[in-house]
């Protein structure tokens, strides 16, 4: 059996968590799959996802914060990206595989408001 160090372990533990919080709001998986397809500038992709530039600049400091984004200097504007494009591959794998779970799951509690 494979054995890490505790420093390596809570490494992994904390990448995991960053991911979770910055997959943890709607807006921010849009945000997330907007900039998976193309770098944009925070005005194009406010306009693009309909929301207000100020909820777009709490969401975008969140996904930096997260270590998941990165804001590049362009002059006097500022452009958002994946920090790398690994990351859009493991966006497009983690959906891919929720999918297929959940189209092989059967929820006997189907039928009660909230689940499923």
């Amino acid at each position: 059996m494979y054995r890490r160090g505790v420093l390596s372990i809570a490494s992994d533990i904390d990448a995991l968590a960053r991911f979770g919080r910055a997959l943890a709001d709607p807006i921010r998986c849009r945000i997330l799959l907007a900039l998976r397809d193309a770098p944009a500038h925070p005005a194009d992709l406010a306009d693009k996802l309909e929301i207000s530039r100020t909820r777009l600049s709490n969401h975008l400091a969140c996904l930096r914060d997260c270590g998941i984004v990165v804001a590049v200097p362009e002059g006097r504007r500022v452009r958002y990206e994946l920090a790398d494009g690994r990351l859009g591959h493991a966006l497009d794998d983690l959906r891919g595989a929720v999918l297929a779970v959940e189209a092989d799951r059967t929820c006997a509690d189907a039928d009660e408001k909230g689940c499923c």
